[in-house]
């Protein structure tokens, strides 16, 4: 089992920047992949980022290359979420997410990012 806990969602004027953080517990040695989901009311979760625990290969939704960074600090369990250039369209529930070898999937309980225009 891995546990995940969510931190740095807020309020932000457009333009504005947040740092979401996710730190993991458990088996964590287990976890290949972990990254960043949103979502908003009667849409699916979709993808925001990725990043792979050992090499830290990144990949990332169109609609937030060149404003959102994702990085790692393995000695931390931690997974991050830089997100600049905020857009009211950037407004959700933000989920952070771990995947293991077998490809179970684990969540956070989600921290709420909104961006006021």
């Amino acid at each position: 089992q891995v546990q995940l806990v969510e931190s740095g969602g807020g309020l932000v004027q457009a333009g504005g920047s947040l740092r979401l953080s996710c730190a993991a517990s458990g088996s964590t040695s287990t976890v290949n992949v972990m990254g960043w989901y949103r979502q908003t009311p009667g849409k699916q979760r979709e993808l925001v980022a990725t990043i792979t625990r050992i090499r830290g290969n990144t990949n990332y939704a169109d609609s937030v290359k060149g404003r959102f960074t994702i990085s790692r600090d393995s000695a931390k369990n931690t997974v991050y979420l830089q997100m600049n250039s905020l857009k009211p369209e950037d407004t959700a529930s933000y989920y952070c997410n771990a995947k293991n070898w077998n490809l179970d999937n684990y969540w956070g309980q989600g921290t709420q990012v909104t961006v006021s225009s």
